[in-house]
């Protein structure tokens, strides 16, 4: 048995778009806001990839050499890199609040003075585990003489976070992050602006080098933003359909 449907061809002719201007307004302003985190989130998902390529096209390069001579530190982020010089134990320091599987610790960073120059280098030799109590800082041994050290180029963030304004370091040699321009001032010495993160075998000292690589959060940057554009399109296709009007029969 079959249905017959008849459409109405005046159907739509009893209805007429008359929208209100405050509710227009707003939704305007909210559809805005909504392009514009999906376009914020679809940024993020390029940049994200473009970091993801940038590591895995300089793994596969062979080491750069870091000599005196000062590097453009974002042109080397997560490169490989390699160095010889001397390390420096007397200005040695330890990055607080590092956690290694759950166990609290910290990383071991050690200046290394470049082969031939009075310029220096951060090497971040690792983590280490507090000892039975915070009260003294654990005890690492540090090669003498010259060594050639091999890991990834990193720049440290710079950043200062709003609920945690800056305060003087409660000990010396325990900091509360990596800053190169702490450094600086302390040692007024000619320092690269990269931090090198040592490779896993290119020390035996017992400290854990795990350095994981850039997350990958593409897919979910680009899920996010297209979720923000779907709901940009509904608020459009709801604020239309809720300002048709019935005409009235004369």
């Amino acid at each position: 048995m079959c249905a017959t449907i008849i459409l109405n061809p005046n159907a739509m002719q009893q209805y007429s778009f008359k929208p209100r201007l405050i509710p227009g307004i707003a939704v305007a302003l909210v559809v805005v806001l909504f392009v514009n985190l999906g376009l914020w989130q679809g940024g993020k998902a390029e940049r994200r990839q473009a970091e993801i390529n940038q590591f895995n096209t300089r793994a596969r390069l062979g080491p750069y050499r870091i000599t005196a001579a000062l590097v453009e530190p974002e042109l080397l982020q997560d490169a490989p890199v390699a160095v010889r010089g001397v390390y420096e134990p007397e200005h040695q320091f330890f990055v607080d609040n590092r956690q290694e599987d759950g166990k609290p610790g910290l990383h071991v960073v050690t200046p290394l003075r470049i082969e031939g120059s009075t310029t220096r280098v951060l090497v971040n030799r690792g983590w280490v585990p507090w000892g039975a109590s915070r009260a003294e800082l654990p005890v690492v041994s540090t090669p003498a003489g010259e060594v050639q050290v091999n890991g990834i180029a990193a720049v440290p963030s710079n950043k200062k976070f709003f609920l945690m304004p800056e305060h003087e370091e409660p000990r010396e040699q325990l900091w509360s992050r990596l800053d190169l321009q702490r450094f600086r001032q302390l040692h007024a010495v000619p320092l690269q602006g990269i931090a090198i993160l040592q490779n896993q075998d290119d020390a035996v000292d017992g400290m854990v080098r795990h350095w994981p690589p850039p997350e990958d959060r593409v897919a979910k940057h680009q899920s996010y933003s297209m979720q923000w554009f779907v709901m940009a399109i509904g608020l459009v296709i709801f604020y239309g359909v809720a300002s048709l009007r019935k005409r009235v029969s004369a």
